[in-house]
């Protein structure tokens, strides 16, 4: 160790007394910063992450360390001084270590000054520390491999230009191996065989911020492999000119047996995909306890399939990688309960026949174009998660994200999978759980109204779909037993009566087919019950299958028992009056709406009777405004009784009037039952500089005459809350990267009536942030041009959404109940009672 320590410190203050150490300080230093800043337009991203820089790192650090080691051994051989080494008592091993150690601690040094960058970056916006520490192990693992390449390259010519020029070549062939240059052109067994040769992809799957020991060990191996063929050539060159002997042959089989076994541990470590640690703040990378959980429910296998086409999208493909490495942490999680495949239809016309039949699958036509070619390819990008005889299928619209990169082409990732598969997984064990006979736990009898125009008035496309529609409900019809029946219902019949009664229920207009087929047409389908009604949306593909799952899909949101009920209590929506205009304004929750009723079965709730439907499990009441004392003994009364209450509200309500913005204080009815629970809506709104923008028209001259352009500005009334405000610990928040709030309210808990519950704060502002009461709402640019508003003196975090989970007193304790008439002699209620909700 004496040896090898003067070695490294020889090697290493050599850099230093030539100008070599500086040159390559200062290139690396210069091409990062130009990279980061420029090429990759970081600021026109606005996403506060080191991917650009990591994104670059293999291909500089290629012609860097090449640079930097080609005059390692070559400089040596051409001036004879490699001869001193050789005839040294100091053995190879420690020679190689020592400059192999200096060559890489002046790479190390490299990184250690590209540190402010990150820092940097953290304080311009919420930075996940994670991935950036994986990004700098796993530089310095790939630096540790591209060093002991050079020196080797280094250590076979005496000519440095030659040596840089071998070393380029070898690495940038690992590199190129993985890359998705490459592997786009092969099937995804082959990608995936070159992937794991490949040093780019071990690169990536690092910097997400994963240390997997298989990639950590591939690094290693590559080290190892280069290190003892860079001894064995010096061990050779000390035997030059001597006859062959025993242990000569010993070397060269030890060598061998070395490399050979570095080789072969890759192979048998790839099995052993659980030895990993996920960095990320959220934990993206490891499955939650929620879906092992779901998983462990199950009492035989489940099935997840991918339908993944060789040749798709060049954006989507490497998304498919990444859905495999998920799908990978289901199979070690599940086990023998789980089976997880992987098959490209258009390789097999009856996979392909399968897909469209059982599952409704078709290929998605996707448009490419480059500077020499365009085109379309129709590929396959879908799941299908079965459980027995039910399924659900996930297309790329549920698994994906696309968002504007600011340059070129939009960046498109995975939009949280994780969540939709064991949403997926969740629905069809609960389907399977209940018999998979949706009919038979139906309380009443369902009729299916089909309000759709005559056949001649229907386009084409609509005039088919219809009959197929007939023959699906008649089959489904004979299969319910008597449970569901249909009805086709032409609405513009005795004169519109029925068209006008299903706008104000429905908001259903008259339809077009397109901007040259202006026929009006009708083509609407409801599922009636008792006391409840679904929609149900036309399916993608105008085909049987397709149809019956979404008419079963309706089915199951209205059976009691085979979903979660959840009571929506919102502002009545809008009615549209005409398909040409746009909806009115006003407070919706559609999309909303549509999202629960994808996982739980959606009712309205009136309040005013004072009481909850009966098989409700959680109430969620949305802007709730004035507020009767029933509709509050109703809220109180399912609290107390164990049910789960969702309160959205604040003190302020914001509208656009004359093209200015304005508040006004807002009553929901519902505060001092909050503050009778230990929550206060303080009637305050919150700023915070960490702001989303908002459209706002600014004046600007054009000679003489002033024009108005539509500017995105920072809007403190729109908190931009990211990961630092967000409780990772919590189901609701767990996967959020982001949330903007509007115009929203501080919450302040009353430590003493929470003091025996389980409390949750899981939404914060920024410590930064201020209050203010002032309902002028409109910015004010000129005045105060950096956020628009007077900054507040007092800065804090402030809670803007909390759960509370225990025993409640009700509000109504030791009060007359609101349900009982005026003057009444009868027996009063008890509401002397408690409860325990959450």
């Amino acid at each position: 160790m004496k040896h090898l320590s003067r070695i490294f410190c020889k090697e290493f203050n050599a850099y230093f007394a030539s100008p070599a150490a500086w040159l390559f300080m200062g290139a690396f230093l210069a091409v990062t910063l130009f990279v980061f800043f420029w090429a990759e337009a970081f600021f026109a991203r606005n996403i506060a992450d080191m991917k650009p820089f990591f994104s670059w790192i293999p291909v500089l650090l290629i012609f860097l360390v090449g640079a930097l080691s080609m005059r390692t051994w070559s400089e040596e051989r051409r001036s004879g001084t490699i001869e001193n080494l050789l005839t040294s008592p100091v053995g190879a091993f420690q020679i190689v270590m020592g400059k192999f150690l200096a060559n890489l601690a002046l790479v190390a040094l490299g990184l250690v000054l590209t540190l402010p960058l990150a820092f940097s970056v953290s304080i311009m916006g919420s930075l996940d520390w994670g991935p950036v520490i994986g990004g700098y192990i796993a530089s310095l693992f790939l630096a540790a491999a591209y060093v002991s390449i050079g020196l080797y390259m280094s250590g076979r010519t005496d000519n440095p230009i030659v040596a840089l020029i071998l070393t380029v070549a070898c690495a940038g062939a690992f590199y190129l191996i993985g890359s998705n240059m490459l592997t786009t052109l092969f099937s995804h067994k082959v990608a995936g065989i070159l992937e794991l040769i490949g040093s780019g992809s071990r690169f990536d799957s690092i910097t997400r911020g994963v240390l997997d020991v298989r990639d950590i060990y591939y690094y290693l191996s590559i080290v190892g492999v280069f290190m003892t063929l860079n001894i064995l050539s010096l061990e050779r060159l000390r035997w030059a000119g001597n006859p062959s002997k025993s242990h000569h042959h010993q070397w060269l089989l030890f060598s061998s047996l070395t490399i050979a076994n570095l080789l072969v541990a890759n192979v048998w470590l790839d099995s052993a995909r659980t030895v990993r640690v996920d960095l990320t703040e959220g934990k993206s990378y490891s499955l939650s306890s929620a879906t092992k959980d779901y998983i462990a429910q199950a009492a035989e296998p489940l099935l997840i399939r991918g339908y993944f086409s060789q040749k798709s999208h060049p954006l989507l493909e490497p998304l498919i990688p990444q859905l495999k490495d998920l799908l990978e942490e289901y199979q070690v999680a599940g086990g023998s309960k789980l089976r997880v495949e992987f098959i490209d239809p258009h390789s097999d016309d009856e996979v392909e026949a399968e897909a469209a039949d059982k599952y409704g699958i078709r290929p998605v036509p996707f448009r490419m174009a480059s500077r020499y070619e365009a085109g379309v390819v129709n590929s396959y990008f879908d799941l299908v998660i079965a459980y027995g005889d039910e399924y659900e299928v996930l297309s790329f619209n549920d698994l994906i994200e696309v968002k504007s990169s600011g340059r070129g082409d939009p960046e498109v990732l995975l939009n949280n999978p994780e969540y939709a598969i064991t949403a997926a997984l969740r629905k069809v064990i609960g389907s399977f759980r209940a018999g998979g006979d949706v009919y038979s736990d139906l309380s009443a009898e369902v009729s299916f109204k089909a309000y759709v125009s005559p056949t001649d008035k229907l386009p084409l496309a609509f005039a088919d779909f219809r009959g197929v529609l007939e023959s699906t409900l008649k089959s489904m019809t004979e299969e319910s037993a008597g449970k569901l029946n249909y009805e086709f219902v032409d609405p513009e019949a005795g004169g519109g009566q029925l068209a006008q009664q299903l706008n104000e229920q429905y908001g259903f207009v008259p339809q077009i087919a397109g901007l040259f087929d202006t026929q009006p047409f009708w083509f609407y389908m409801v599922l009636e019950g008792s006391n409840e009604s679904v929609q149900i949306s036309l399916p993608e593909e105008l085909s049987g299958s397709s149809l019956k799952n979404n008419i079963e899909a309706a089915l199951k949101r209205m059976a009691p028992g085979y979903l979660k009920t959840v009571a929506f209590v919102a502002p009545e929506r809008p009615q549209q009056q005409n398909s040409y205009m746009p909806p009115p304004s006003g407070k919706t929750y559609n999309d909303l709406r549509a999202v629960l009723e994808e996982n739980v079965r959606v009712i309205d709730a009136d309040l005013s009777e004072g009481s909850v439907p009966a098989d409700t499990d959680m109430l969620l009441l949305l802007a709730p405004e004035n507020l009767s004392e029933k509709a509050i003994f109703a809220v109180d009364q399912f609290l107390m009784q164990g049910g789960s209450v969702v309160v959205s509200t604040a003190s302020f309500n914001a509208n656009l009037s004359n093209s200015r913005l304005a508040a006004a204080p807002y009553n929901s009815g519902l505060e001092d039952w909050l503050m009778s629970m230990g929550f206060t809506i303080k009637n305050e709104m919150v700023l915070d500089p960490q702001n989303a923008s908002l459209p706002i028209p600014v004046p600007r001259r054009v000679g003489p005459v002033s024009v108005n352009e539509i500017v995105m500005m920072p809007y403190p009334h729109f908190p931009d809350i990211r990961r630092e405000g967000l409780n990772a610990g919590h189901p609701v928040t767990a996967g959020l990267n982001q949330l903007t709030f509007n115009w929203a309210s501080p919450v302040i808990l009353d430590a003493d009536k929470h003091t025996e519950r389980e409390v949750v704060e899981f939404v914060k502002s920024s410590s930064n942030s201020w209050a203010s009461d002032d309902v002028n709402v409109m910015p004010d640019y000129q005045m105060y041009p950096q956020n628009g508003f007077v900054p507040g003196v007092a800065r804090n975090e402030y809670i803007l959404a909390a759960t509370s989970k225990g025993r409640f007193e009700s509000y109504f304790k030791d009060k007359e109940s609101p349900l009982l008439p005026e003057n009444s002699d009868g027996e009063e209620e008890d509401n002397e009672k408690t409860g325990d909700a959450s």
